[in-house]
């Protein structure tokens, strides 16, 4: 059984709640505006991000699931669309100079082997820009956030609320910039570039 993020009109329609019931509108934008150059957008779902991009940029969207990539071509008419996981990018290495990950990083099956990934596909100087929701700081709401976990994963078809996507990005050695990380409840954005030099870990 497909989960909510593999039915791009029903995710659609769940995100237009998420996004305006959080305020969340400004931190999309802010998430696109910041691209330049040769942007992957990973994960992009029913592309939501493709319209937003910047002028100049020329972008790659993938995702896994071909009924996405189906939708994001009617947003982004003229985007290189590719079906691949995070966790194995046909790309070479430094293809890159952004990445922009929204509501993509909660979904991945191995967390570490995709941002390792990113940081492989990175030009020198280039960023990774992420948009998610991530394990409450409140240990109340942390303990929701596991209870309802298995629950949860089986009708999103992916998605874990309970990941410490902020920990999982110190720990595959990116460097989050001064001044970009804002966090409200749930709700993370940051910009890092990666700190190995080559990219990401051997694999």
């Amino acid at each position: 059984m497909r989960g909510v993020e593999q039915i791009p009109w029903l995710y659609d329609a769940f995100l237009w709640l998420t996004e305006h019931w959080g305020n969340l509108q400004g931190w999309r934008r802010w998430l696109v505006g910041g691209a330049r150059g040769r942007v992957l957008d990973l994960g992009t779902g029913s592309g939501h991000n493709l319209p937003l991009l910047p002028p100049g940029t020329r972008a790659v969207a993938v995702d896994t699931c071909r009924q996405n990539l189906e939708a994001a071509a009617r947003r982004g008419p003229g985007v290189a669309l590719v079906r691949a996981r995070a966790e194995q990018l046909p790309f070479r290495s430094g293809a890159f100079d952004t990445v922009l990950a929204a509501y993509v990083l909660c979904s991945v099956v191995e967390p570490p082997a995709a941002l390792g990934e990113v940081s492989r596909v990175l030009a020198p100087g280039g960023t990774l820009r992420i948009l998610e929701h991530v394990r409450s700081r409140h240990p109340g709401w942390a303990r929701f956030q596991e209870v309802v976990q298995p629950a949860w994963t089986l009708v999103t078809g992916g998605c874990h609320l309970e990941r410490d996507t902020g920990a999982a990005i110190d720990r595959a050695g990116f460097r989050v910039r001064d001044g970009s990380r804002r966090q409200r409840g749930v709700m993370l954005a940051l910009e890092a570039e990666p700190g190995r030099a080559g990219g990401g870990p051997a694999r």
